[in-house]
């Protein structure tokens, strides 16, 4: 026999009473939250591989954000309109930083995914804390310490190994693969746009997610029109739909709230650290999905670039 408080919780052998069990569980263990957090971004190299020729890389940004803003402005728009006096001084800024880091890097890194391998876009993409200290020191003057330098140093060897599929003497010959240097471009718009993080409006950051979706999707409409005149208009296929669905609900959505509430927990610099796990799951995501080679020289890029990243976040010298 159950109490009224567990027939309204499902009771204890109910499965809605479980699964808000679990949920709650979840909500509390930050380890779980943040390593899902770094699987689903991993994921997104996986699905710009697979949505080629299934759905457009400029419409699949477009429908990305369309979708995730139809799904965060019902549980978070109040917010932004009650912070709304703190947001529109800034908006301007707002809309540079939503088209940079959110559509302008999407865009690339679907774009990418046409000319490079899911592997090199999961490691070229570890390479972002390396672009973001760079321009923490160049935009703030924030120091830069003797091991910190040394940890750019090392990420950027293994870039160079990635780009250049393990012989750098040959990139004069051979230049840079297209797709590895469209990923680089993008991992330097989202630095940008991650440096600006630290004067965007002093709102919680689950609303100001929520209001650069729809600026990304607004922003990524010209993106699309373009695409469309040059290629020709297409709906994605039914793979492209769930593609679509895919980045919409995991590496969008749910990784931000699970990283949200990750920060929460343990502070942003502890939660931080996951987010190395993210080359390592693109690149076993990748081998294991897409049946791509593990070269010797992803290993050794991978391991340059997670010691670089290991590196340069220790604190830098007096």
């Amino acid at each position: 026999m159950t109490t009224d408080s567990e027939e309204q919780q499902g009771g204890p052998g109910r499965p809605e009473g479980t699964l808000f069990a679990v949920l709650r569980w979840l909500n509390g263990t930050p380890a779980l939250l943040l390593t899902l957090t770094a699987l689903f971004w991993a994921g997104n190299a996986i699905a710009g591989q697979l949505a080629k020729n299934e759905v457009a890389p400029f419409m699949l940004v477009l429908l990305r954000w369309i979708g995730v803003t139809l799904v965060l402005w019902p549980l978070y728009g109040h917010e932004v309109r009650a912070h709304w006096a703190t947001i529109r001084p800034a908006l301007p800024r707002i809309v540079v930083m939503a088209t940079a880091g959110f559509t302008c890097f999407n865009a690339l890194f679907y774009a990418a995914s046409h000319s490079t391998t899911g592997i090199n876009i999961g490691i070229l993409q570890g390479s972002m804390p390396m672009f973001v200290l760079a321009g923490a020191f160049l935009v703030y003057g924030t120091p830069v310490g003797r091991v910190q330098a040394l940890g750019v140093f090392l990420t950027l060897i293994g870039v160079v190994l990635v780009a250049t599929e393990g012989a750098p003497a040959l990139i004069a010959e051979q230049g840079v693969n297209p797709g590895d240097a469209l990923m680089l471009v993008a991992c330097v718009l989202y630095s940008g746009y991650t440096v600006a993080l630290r004067n965007r409006p002093a709102i919680p950051g689950r609303a100001f997610f929520t209001l650069m979706c729809p600026i990304a999707a607004l922003t990524a409409v010209p993106f699309a029109l373009g695409e469309a005149v040059i290629a020709g208009a297409s709906l994605p296929t039914f793979d492209g739909w769930l593609v679509t669905l895919y980045v919409t609900v995991f590496p969008s959505c749910l990784a931000q709230l699970f990283f949200l509430r990750g920060v929460d927990l343990i502070g942003p610099g502890r939660a931080g650290v996951y987010i190395n796990l993210v080359p390592i799951f693109a690149a076993l995501l990748a081998v294991m999905i897409l049946g791509e080679t593990f070269a010797f020289y992803h290993a050794a890029a991978l391991a340059m670039v997670l010691g670089g990243i290991w590196l340069s976040q220790r604190s830098p010298a007096p």
